[in-house]
């Protein structure tokens, strides 16, 4: 199977003179983690994503991270060595450079011409077509799981996020999974402390299904029980791996924690450990 049978066509784009405020609201309009930036001759030059935001625009660093997003250009921000993938090649091929370079999307490119985009979810579709009864979730899953309590700051899970190159943590309490938070819900705006001056951090964390703004409070207050998402889906080490891709396609998940008869957590699986199994 090919990279041109599975690929999105139709591709979100900006342009690279816009701010990191068009790149978040093109994200929460459409419901999508990844953009890909074009020069003024529609010439792909670069692709940000939902992470990229969140990782790069914290307080700590350069003075211009203090900035509002709208007065941020999109090329402090965005990834600039793109990595792309012929509309010809085998998804084979797909799967290792996404793991080898630990991304979530490909733009697809023709004669340096952006002709679409290939994703964890598409082939997260083709496992859950092509591939069931070929492996269980204990086959694929990842057994050793960074986890935290209710009791953790936020900052401290983001800070686990970046360390672990991970995208969601597991929320435990007594070894079992109570909730989950993801950096596809997380993202920074700066702001200054009235009083003092001093450049603080807010966080604005979005709900899946509404897309608006749920709470504003300092970063410092916040801890991983007031913004974990608490109604978890779970599964059990048997269950096929294609269960846990369907699953992730219909509830629009990245990740499902795994868990043994008496609910303990055993792993999780993601959508780049189901992707492992098409090669």
């Amino acid at each position: 199977m090919k990279v041109e049978d599975v690929m999105t066509t139709t591709v979100k784009v900006m342009p690279d003179t816009q701010q990191v405020s068009y790149a978040r609201n093109l994200m929460l309009k459409h419901g999508i983690s990844h953009i890909v930036v074009v020069d003024s001759e529609r010439k792909p030059v670069g692709i940000v994503t939902e992470k990229d935001i969140t990782r790069k625009l914290r307080v700590a660093g350069p003075t211009w991270r203090r900035r509002p997003i709208d007065k941020i250009s999109i090329k402090r921000v965005m990834s600039k060595d793109l990595i792309s993938v012929p509309a010809t090649a085998d998804i084979r091929e797909a799967v290792d450079i996404m793991l080898r370079n630990n991304i979530s999307s490909l733009p697809v490119v023709e004669d340096g011409k952006l002709v679409g985009i290939i994703t964890k979810t598409d082939l997260l579709r083709v496992y859950n077509e092509k591939c069931k009864g070929r492996w269980k979730v204990s086959d694929l899953m990842t057994k050793n799981v960074i986890t935290v309590t209710e009791n953790h700051t936020i900052a401290h899970v983001t800070s686990l996020m970046e360390e672990n190159r991970i995208g969601r943590i597991i929320v435990i309490k007594d070894g079992e999974p109570v909730g989950i938070i993801t950096s596809e819900n997380i993202s920074f705006a700066q702001l200054e402390d009235p009083e003092t001056g001093v450049p603080l951090e807010k966080i604005y964390f979005i709900g899946r299904a509404s897309k608006k703004k749920k709470k504003v409070r300092l970063v410092s207050m916040l801890t991983a029980g007031d913004i974990m998402t608490e109604d978890l889906i779970k599964l059990e080490e048997n269950a096929d791996a294609a269960k846990a891709a369907n699953i992730m396609l219909k509830e629009k998940i990245s990740g499902i924690p795994i868990v043994d008869e008496k609910n303990q957590l055993k792993g999780i699986i993601t959508k780049t450990d189901i992707i492992k199994g098409i090669q």
